[in-house]
This record gives C-alpha cells, sequence and structure tokens, in this order.
C-alpha cells in the first residue's frame, strides 16, 4: 500500500530528533504549544515514498537517514493489449436457456429469408424427406428440446424444402440434407410398373377382407372372374357395373381383356376390391388415364383401410334395435 503507519521505531526515533530543538530554544521563547506538538507529529508521519530531503527541514544529521519504504515501480500501460470493455460472445443465443437449438433455427430463418424470392412448388408436391425424428435431434443438437421447439424448426425446413429442385441453390440442398435422417424412406422409390413378356399388366387392390389380383392384357373385352364369366360370378348388375367402371368411364371396354382372382367377402367387396386392381394395372397400360380415374373415385381407396366395427354395434355403423323393457 501507499499509505503505512509509523512503526514504534519510527515514532521513538522522531521523539529523539525532537529534543534537540527544546534544548536548543532559549529561555525567553515560549514553549510549544499542544497544537504545534501535534501538527509536528503530524509531519513526521509521511508518505512511504518520501525521500532523506525531509530530514533536513527536521534538523535531524545527514549521517542518519529516516527508515523508508522503496516506492512501487510506475505501471506500464503498453505492455496491456488493447481490449472491449465486456467479452462479446461469438453467438447472440449463448445467454438463452437452448443456445445450440437456436444457433440451427436462425441460421434456417436466415436460409429461408435469404431465398424468399425463390418459386416454391405446392406441399403436395414438394419432394418429402424424412426429417430427424426428436430423439435423433436431441442428440444431433446435445440439448433437452422441447417438442413445441422441434416442431417449429421442422415448419421451418418444410418451406424450404417447397423450392423447386432444378433452381434451389446447391448450398440449401446441402444444409437442409443435415437434418434428414440416414436410411431416408422417401429417397429409395419403388421401380414402377411395367409390362411382362406377355403385354400384361398386373394390378392389386383390396376392399374391406376382399382381395383381387387382375391381369390386363390388350383384346376384345372379355372378363373373367375366378374363371367365370362377368355374369356368372357377379348376378347383381350394380356389382357387375362396379368391376368394369374403370374401363367404362375411360371407354376402353372393347380394348382389354381382363383375368381377376378374387378372395374373401361379399360380393359388394370382391366387385369393389376389383375396381381398385384394374384401375392400377389400366395405369401400366396408359399412364395419362390417372386423371381420369382419379376423378371418378377409382383409384382413390386406401389399399391399407378395412372398415372397423364400433364396440357394441351390430355391423360397422348400424346401432342395435332398440327394445321396450
Amino acid at each position: 500500500m501507499a499509505w503505512q503507519r509509523p512503526s514504534c521505531i519510527v515514532q521513538s526515533m522522531q521523539s529523539l530528533r525532537l529534543r534537540p530543538l527544546r534544548s536548543s530554544a532559549s529561555p525567553l521563547s515560549p514553549t510549544p504549544t499542544p497544537f504545534l506538538l501535534r501538527s509536528q507529529k503530524g509531519n513526521a508521519c509521511g508518505y512511504a515514498t518520501e525521500t532523506s530531503s525531509d530530514s533536513s527541514v527536521q534538523g535531524a544529521p545527514a549521517t542518519a537517514p529516516p527508515a523508508t519504504v522503496p516506492a512501487a515501480p510506475a505501471i506500464d500501460f503498453d505492455r496491456f493489449p488493447y481490449r472491449p470493455a465486456r467479452i462479446v460472445p461469438a453467438s447472440p443465443s449463448y445467454f438463452s436457456g437452448s443456445p445450440k437449438f437456436i444457433d440451427h433455427l436462425l441460421r434456417l430463418q436466415n436460409l429461408l429469408a435469404e431465398n424468399a424470392h425463390l418459386p416454391i412448388n405446392s406441399p403436395a408436391h414438394a419432394q418429402r424427406k424424412a426429417w430427424l425424428k426428436l430423439p435423433q435431434f436431441r442428440e444431433f443438437v446435445g440439448e433437452p428440446v422441447p417438442t413445441k421447439k422441434y416442431k417449429s424448426l421442422i415448419k421451418v425446413l418444410q418451406r424450404i424444402n417447397r423450392i423447386r429442385q432444378p433452381i434451389i441453390p446447391d448450398h440449401v440442398n446441402a444444409i437442409i440434407n443435415e437434418y434428414v435422417r440416414p436410411g431416408n424412406p422417401y429417397a429409395v422409390k419403388p421401380a414402377p410398373p411395367t409390362l411382362d413378356e406377355m403385354g400384361r399388366a398386373r394390378g392389386r387392390g383390396k376392399r374391406k377382407t376382399s382381395s383381387a389380383v387382375v391381369h390386363l392384357v390388350e383384346g376384345e373385352g372379355e372378363v373373367l372372374v375366378n374363371g367365370r364369366t362377368l355374369s356368372e360370378a357377379f348376378p347383381r348388375e350394380h356389382d357387375r357395373e362396379s368391376v368394369v367402371w374403370p374401363l367404362s368411364i375411360t371407354e376402353r371396354l372393347d380394348k382389354y381383356n381382363v383375368w381377376a382372382t378374387v378372395k374373401g367377402g361379399g360380393t359388394t367387396g370382391q366387385a369393389e376390391a376389383i375396381t381398385l386392381a384394374l384401375a392400377r394395372a389400366l395405369l401400366v397400360h396408359e399412364p395419362g388415364l390417372k386423371p381420369a380415374l382419379r376423378k371418378a373415385g377409382t383409384i382413390t381407396v386406401d389399399a391399407r383401410r378395412v372398415e372397423r366395427k364400433k364396440p357394441g354395434h351390430l355391423k360397422a355403423r348400424k346401432k342395435p334395435a332398440w327394445v321396450k323393457r
């Protein structure tokens, strides 16, 4: 410290220096008042940096310099490089609860803002990609990301993925592919069905518990179901119309021959299963008929759809008859 209290040795030496002054004084000189003594005592308390020149003022001999503490060396400010008032973190989300996730989100939002002017596809025609699942994304980021925040990031990814593929920049594709889980099931597409060596197209269809397989080949309009004619297999006219409905709406009744194999369920379920299988086989021959078949409702039935019976009901949606008790 720059200021230090005088020790007992220093105080005793100062008292010895004051005695010759009082003895050498003349008898007519007044005695020093307590105020002067106090001022002299106060002057004796010097700084640690005082030099030996102070002793001549107090009348001490030059051969006995007072005990002093050496002064601290001067500070060299040139040794210290320039530093800011506070350290600024590299990430703007450093002080947030989940900085790594917010960094990913800001990165994607900036990417979307840079490419917002590019034309996009509709959600139905966008390229399908299997994004990282929530546990995989948490492991990828290294933070316990909540489900709500994860869904907000997936929405930004889906919006970027809607940019048309021919004009999307390569670095954008590289960034969004980082969030695609390995083994993307949408990347591997099955080979489109083709005609066999005999010129036949094969189609499968299901309805309720009925399943059908149809082989379609160019011919004169013959239809066989399980080796029987159409009228023998389906006595009802409505079922026969359902079977050949894809050929009827496309005006192809006299252009193809149909061999169908169906099993399970009732007659209505079997007829509708053949309808779906025949429409799929017809698309192998003529893919351009898809809009007409879709508009007619022949290829909109999901093959995995099975009508579920509700508990307590006799059939799918039929309640039991009310009985008065």
